[in-house]
């Protein structure tokens, strides 16, 4: 058997592929040649002329220099809380759009934007990267790195990018076709570039790097195809690799001597390595406590995500759903906790980690503090691992409670590959929270998380290479209807002080401010500030697109502004059609929005949307359509939306190609490659024929209001 939610961007194999494992060497040590020499004081620079002088000094003193954001947490510490308060809850009301630049592209906009004495450093969809005078949105240089569009199709959930870096002088940004670029922060041009992920296999990036300690640590995605997770860090100044962390154990036979990975082989199954990589990727959720010089990486989910699969025999698989703390400048293990131990449902743990001193039972405790994708909220001692609570921040059936030692009380209907029967669990894929960033405000104590509640239906599938990606039958359950909520969560009390309800899941990410104020935007397109200690509702104003980024504060000239990137994407805006899409048929208008106290900027009329259902006849068999249903689940649900109900690209009820021979020219022989949509050479003429009779069942179901609406495996991986 193999879990139905496996997918991929644009297409995914219908078997499980057995990935080619890389070679291990014998540690996670490769180099040890980090930079710590000392750096001059920053200077002074003029807005718009754009240098990034940042370095450790600089980001570990945020807080005496609030005006600048300067790394994707602000703080090493992930805290996405500015000391600003030039905008509070008392004025909020007054702020208007200060500029806007709107960007080439219609796909999803994931980054946190980084600014630095005047300049915003920002990246977009196909690892695009763009510097703005941060006052007026002026552009100063664009980069394309040119990403190979096969890529596309390698990633999950759609072509994001969440961010960059800087560095003395320096832009760093992951490639979603796995290199990592530095550029001039002057001019964009490339200073060096390295591939840190093998070419030959399906891994991407969309994950944001982070420079610690003069290494650029980068992670990469790909467990959906079964792949080996690992972390790299290269040095910043040179590009050569200094070390690799490799999140899941190989063959031991190739890394004798290597006690982690040793440790972590024990707790997988027989052999897992002659037909899986194992998954585990960290593709996104890193951060550092400069005073313990400990950095803290996470592992994925497994792949593929059934355990009997993957790891026959079981075992708790480390890393996977981990967090693990590692030396920066080595890659040496000191602790690790796991959350999800045997992952089976997609629950990564790259979700945002956040580090903070907490009183805790009348002590000081130095906590880290998460809410990954399985629906629980951690806080974890950081300078040991060791669990201090935990306790679920939306609704969850996979757990009934935690031992001591922080470790799950497995619901026995959790684990649907054993039961052989179809289980509606929440969370699903989804996540209770996701990658949308979650902030911390140290004057509130809270914690302000866009959580999500996604329940899910899990069912064993058909043997290995058979029924990938099938759409549920008749008589499958109804899983209940997605819902999101802003939630502002007391860490100490594990409770919930006040919540907001959302419009639907797949919320934008939150920042919180000294003013006492929190942003976040809804999957509506209204970008919203509450205050931050009751929640009550303060302003919001439409962007026209989704708010999903996290957003930042910053200063120019003494004046402070609020900035956010703007355009729905990712997994779940491309695949959750039917979820995202109950306020009406959305387009992505994609750009990046700056706001000031008396901006007073105006955004462009929001195009019409006009579409017309027109299908040709339906003259296929039924068979024909199942069969084109089985085959849009492997091939196409992944962008194109489960049941056919798109999110952000085409929604193919409504294509007039259906009608035309030249459906074949672009799904067999590729005439949109450049746009991203490659051809598919596994499949046949019958195997398109049969497709396009599905879209065709599916566009006259929906002139006669028969809408298939349920929520499960066809849908397949979110994030």
């Amino acid at each position: 058997m193999i879990i139905e939610t496996i997918c991929r961007s644009a297409g995914f194999r219908l078997t499980v592929v057995a990935a080619a494992l890389l070679a291990a060497g014998c540690g996670q040590k490769t180099e040890n040649s980090a930079s710590t020499e000392s750096t001059p004081a920053p200077q002074s620079f003029t807005a718009g002329t754009g240098a990034a002088t940042v370095d450790g000094e600089r980001i570990i003193n945020a807080d005496k220099e609030p005006g600048n954001w300067m790394t994707t947490g602000r703080t090493y510490g992930e805290t996405r809380f500015s000391p600003l308060k030039q905008i509070t809850d008392q004025n909020v009301g007054q702020l208007g759009i200060a500029w806007y630049y709107d960007l080439d592209t219609k796909r999803g906009q994931e980054a946190t934007p980084i600014v630095v004495d005047g300049v915003m450093y920002e990246s977009t969809a196909w690892s695009e990267v763009f510097a703005l005078d941060a006052k007026t949105g002026k552009v100063l240089w664009r980069y394309d790195p040119k990403a190979r569009r096969e890529a596309g199709r390698d990633a999950c959930c759609d072509v994001v990018n969440r961010g960059v870096a800087v560095w003395k002088g320096k832009v760093y940004v992951g490639v979603l076709d796995g290199r990592l670029v530095a550029l001039d922060a002057k001019t964009g041009n490339v200073v060096w570039d390295v591939q840190t992920t093998p070419i030959d296999q399906p891994y991407t990036i969309t994950g944001a790097p982070r420079v610690v300690k003069g290494n650029v640590i980068i992670g990469n995605a790909g467990a959906e195809d079964n792949v080996r997770g690992y972390v790299s860090a290269y040095d910043a100044e040179t590009g050569k690799m200094v070390w690799r962390f490799y999140i899941v154990p190989t063959d031991p036979a190739k890394e004798k001597g290597n006690k982690v990975m040793e440790m972590a082989a024990k707790t997988w199954g027989d052999e897992w390595w002659k037909h899986t990589g194992g998954g585990g990727n960290s593709w996104d959720g890193f951060a550092y406590d400069p005073e313990l010089d400990l950095l803290y990486i996470a592992g994925g989910n497994g792949g593929p995500f059934d355990i009997n699969v993957r790891s026959p025999g079981g075992g708790a698989n480390l890393f996977l759903g981990s967090i693990i703390a590692v030396r920066p400048e080595t890659g040496e293990y000191v602790w690790h906790f796991q959350a999800t131990p045997g992952d089976s449902w997609d629950y990564d743990n790259t979700q945002q980690m956040i580090l903070a001193d907490l009183t805790i039972d009348g002590k000081l405790r130095k906590v880290l503090m998460q809410a990954p994708k399985n629906g629980v909220f951690y806080v974890i001692d950081r300078e040991t691992g060791k669990f201090i609570s935990g306790k679920p921040f939306v609704p969850i059936t996979w757990a009934s409670g935690f031992n001591s030692d922080g470790s799950p009380i497995m619901n026995p209907d959790a684990w649907y590959m054993n039961i052989k029967k179809s289980v509606i669990q929440t969370p699903g894929p989804a996540g209770g929270h996701n990658w949308y960033p979650m902030s911390f405000n140290p004057e509130t104590g809270l914690v302000y998380i866009p959580a999500q509640e996604t329940p899910w239906i899990y069912r064993p599938s058909a043997p290995v290479g058979g029924g990938v990606g099938q759409p549920l039958p008749k008589d499958a359950p109804v899983a209940p209807a997605w819902t999101g909520h802003l939630v502002a969560w007391d860490p100490v009390k594990q409770k919930e002080v006040w919540r907001v309800d959302d419009p639907g899941p797949a919320n934008g990410g939150t920042l919180t401010t000294a003013g006492n104020l929190v942003f976040e935007g809804d999957v509506n397109g209204f970008f919203h500030a509450y205050a931050a200690d009751t929640g009550k509702e303060l302003w919001k104003t439409d962007l026209q697109s989704d708010p999903m980024a996290g957003p930042v504060s910053f200063t120019v000239d003494g004046e402070q502004y609020i900035a956010v990137s703007v355009g729905l994407g990712g997994g779940s805006a491309m695949i959750s059609g039917a979820e995202l899409l109950k306020s009406g048929p959305k387009q992505n208008i994609s750009r990046v929005v700056a706001f000031k106290i008396g901006g007073n900027v105006t955004l462009p009329p929001k195009p019409e949307i006009n579409r017309t259902l027109n299908p040709p006849p339906l003259t296929a068999s039924p068979q024909v359509v199942a069969k084109g249903a089985r085959l849009f689940g492997g091939n196409c649900a992944s962008c194109h939306g489960m049941n056919a109900i798109a999110g952000i690209l085409p929604d193919l009820r409504y294509t007039p190609l259906l009608a035309t021979d030249s459906f074949y020219d672009v799904v067999i022989d590729g005439v949109l490659t450049e746009n991203g949509m490659l051809p598919f050479p596994n499949l046949s003429k019958d195997d398109v024929d049969a497709i396009r009779a599905y879209l065709i069942s599916r566009a006259h179901q929906t002139m006669k209001g028969q809408e298939d609406n349920r929520i499960g495996p066809a849908a397949g991986q979110l994030r």
